[in-house]
């Protein structure tokens, strides 16, 4: 029997109770095929936290009493982002990541690390949703928004949510070995790994408005119909400005070439057509990809997983 791995949990006030309870299980579920985690769960003060949910969750103590961990889990919640982050929070991941060998976060948790400097320097995600809004908070940060989850020098950083649960299988693999993982991954019904990065989960084109009236038409004249030539010279010629003068607004202002920023359009709105029933070759032709290869190609390259591996995954529940 291996000697037993402490993981402790870090929660406040507003944790997302999935956060929590996804990795959890997976830990408590490798015990019963031999691994031996004890877990233990301690909010900044010692109080018990009110979850997402508006159930209380009690805790084992404040995090000032957790001498050693094997792993450090701070869990991630809403209210995280985009606001001051609790001192107390901060000082106590300061505290505890000198006290264990991993330091993990699960989702929106990496704003709380990065707060407390844990993240300085180092490769790190987040949900999709806010990935931007951390590499804008902390240029120190290379943030990977594609990513389930990255490693970096014993620092951990999962995507939304349920790539916690997929984050909480890698450790125990590396604990325990691909064996043990894949009997936790049968037992859940959960991917051993899973297909395709975050970005298959994502919402249509997510881009802030574009400031110059110029890159406004530019960008409405893509929007409106994907299927047209929109070449860099084409568009330029379009609104009048010069094909080097319309690429420097675009890397401007949205740090992409026009290739790619069309390219991201059709991407979106074969995704769209895929939700909403269209075929593949419908999708293709709808979304100005020229042919299915092309999407395919473009799809496998951005997404990881081909355009019917995306359709199929998202098109149903699977309900009766």
């Amino acid at each position: 029997m291996p000697s037993s791995r402490t993981v402790v949990f870090v929660v406040f006030d507003g944790v997302k109770s999935l956060d929590v309870a996804g990795p959890a299980e997976v830990f408590a579920e490798a015990n019963l095929f031999g691994a031996d985690y004890s877990l233990s769960y301690v909010s900044p003060t010692g109080a018990a936290v009110a979850t997402s949910t508006g159930s209380t969750m009690p805790v084992d103590g404040p995090a000032e009493s957790v001498a050693c961990a094997d792993t450090v889990v701070v869990c991630g919640g809403d209210i995280l982002v985009g606001a001051p982050i609790d001192p107390a929070l901060v000082a106590a991941i300061r505290l505890l990541r000198e006290r264990t060998r991993r330091l993990v976060s699960i989702c929106t948790g990496s704003f709380a690390l990065a707060t407390a400097g844990a993240l300085s320097g180092h490769r790190a995600t987040t949900h999709w949703r806010h990935a931007q809004l951390l590499a804008r908070a902390f240029p120190d940060v290379d943030v990977l928004p594609d990513a389930l989850f990255v490693e970096d020098r014993g620092v951990f950083t999962s995507a939304g949510v349920s790539a916690g649960i997929d984050l909480a299988l890698a450790l125990v693999e590396a604990d325990h070995g691909p064996d043990l993982a894949r009997a936790v991954a049968r037992n859940l019904v959960v991917f051993m790994q899973r297909p395709g990065g975050q970005s298959q989960f994502s919402a249509p084109l997510d881009i802030k408005p574009a400031r110059t009236p110029t890159l406004r038409d530019v960008v409405d004249l893509i929007s409106a119909d994907p299927g047209l030539d929109h070449s860099a010279t084409r568009l330029a010629d379009r609104v009048g400005v010069s094909t080097r003068h319309l690429i420097r607004l675009f890397q401007a202002e949205f740090d992409l070439t026009p290739a790619r920023y069309v390219e991201t359009v059709r991407l979106d709105h074969a995704k769209s057509l895929l939700d909403s029933g269209h075929n593949v070759e419908e999708a293709a032709a709808g979304a100005g990809f020229g042919s299915p290869e092309t999407m395919r190609r473009t799809f496998v390259a951005r997404l990881g997983l081909s355009p019917s591996q995306y359709r199929d995954r998202f098109k149903s529940t699977g309900r009766p």
